[in-house]
């Protein structure tokens, strides 16, 4: 969103690194409501355990997961599932630079997550609306107020989770 609300503030450049990564952004969204191991998460990503360690450990140094108590696993091995800690939503990524490499890993991450869940399962619309600058930015902000709100609600493990993703560009 173009402005960011009050709560967020600016990502520090270990924050936007992390943040670099599709892989990394859909590890804090597997984790967002229920914790998983790193085994458990390279599964959903059909990746190496080890590579998805790497990601976990960067993600758990820069704080947007949070090693949970350690639990047995089937075979009594010591397993410790993790669990997001929301921070990436309460951050701004600033402009230039850093932003775009952001904004290429959630692109990336979102045609990654449409690709396994099948274009059958995907609701989507596209539209171009023609506003001034202010009215841009009214709408960027009305939109990203919308987000904030329905992320504020408390997770309900009962109820599915449905993934959204925003996009603003010129509609030339």
């Amino acid at each position: 969103m173009s402005t960011p609300s009050p709560a967020r503030r600016a990502a520090t450049p270990a924050e936007i690194e992390a943040m670099g990564s599709a892989i990394r952004l859909r590890i804090i969204r597997l984790t967002h409501q229920r914790a998983l191991t790193n085994k458990e998460i390279a599964e959903r990503l059909d990746k190496d355990p080890a590579t998805t360690l790497h990601h976990i450990r960067k993600l758990v140094a820069t704080g947007f997961l949070e090693a949970q108590p350690a639990r047995r696993g089937n075979r009594g091995a010591k397993e410790i599932p993790y669990l997001s800690t929301g921070l990436s939503w309460r951050l701004s990524a600033g402009h230039g630079g850093p932003r775009v490499s952001i904004a290429e890993a959630m692109l990336q991450a979102y045609l990654t997550e449409v690709s396994d869940a099948g274009l059958a399962a995907i609701d989507q619309s596209r539209m171009v609306v023609q506003v001034d600058a202010a009215a841009r930015l009214e709408l960027m902000d009305r939109m990203g107020a919308l987000l904030d709100e329905f992320a504020a609600r408390p997770p309900d493990p009962d109820v599915q989770r449905t993934a959204v993703y925003v996009a603003f560009y010129p509609g030339e």
